[in-house]
């Protein structure tokens, strides 16, 4: 039995027959991401900032004091903006500001014991909504994928690498709808 020529699946106006939605990795790609946004900005939502604050909070965290202007920067958040996100967590007895012995200018940023019990219980809700958002996945399949989808990730940020958001709206460069 021979397979279909590619002829066979062309309409005759010159369309594709045959080919669903399912098919589409842009369709593929934004259903995963709209399920694991929604499902992670409802674990985020107590916490200032929403994802940016968690990734403040893991950054001061997992790597220890860092000036206010080194966080901003190795997190790509404005500083103007940085300097809201730190008051807001702060206020909520996340972080402390703390002044640099190096630099009696500068700020080090510092989880405090509620951020890391807080950060804690985030970290748990994030691997409740990853085991969700790949559900129809067995273990050697997530770690595939996770493999996979990196490898591509890393290719498609070095042709077109992620912006700061930030910088993009100062220059007019955010997509419009």
């Amino acid at each position: 039995m021979s397979s279909p020529t590619p002829e066979a699946n062309v309409s005759t106006t010159g369309g594709v027959r045959g080919t669903s939605v399912e098919a589409d990795l842009g369709w593929a790609l934004g259903v995963v991401f709209r399920r694991y946004a929604k499902q992670s900005a409802a674990a985020l939502e107590e916490v200032p900032g929403g994802p940016r604050g968690y990734q403040v909070l893991a950054t001061a965290n997992a790597e220890g004091p860092k000036r206010q202007l080194d966080l901003a920067t190795q997190l790509e958040i404005d500083r103007t903006v940085m300097t809201y996100l730190l008051d807001d967590l702060e206020k909520a007895g996340l972080v402390q500001r703390q002044p640099d012995p190096a630099d009696r200018r500068a700020r080090l940023i510092v989880a405090t014991p509620k951020g890391v019990e807080l950060l804690c219980d985030l970290e748990r809700r994030l691997r409740a909504t990853e085991n969700e958002v790949m559900g129809g996945l067995d273990d050697g399949e997530r770690m595939v994928f996770r493999m996979l989808l990196q490898r591509v990730a890393q290719q498609a940020n070095a042709v077109d690498p992620v912006a700061n958001a930030c910088t993009l709206a100062e220059h007019g460069e955010l997509p419009t709808r």
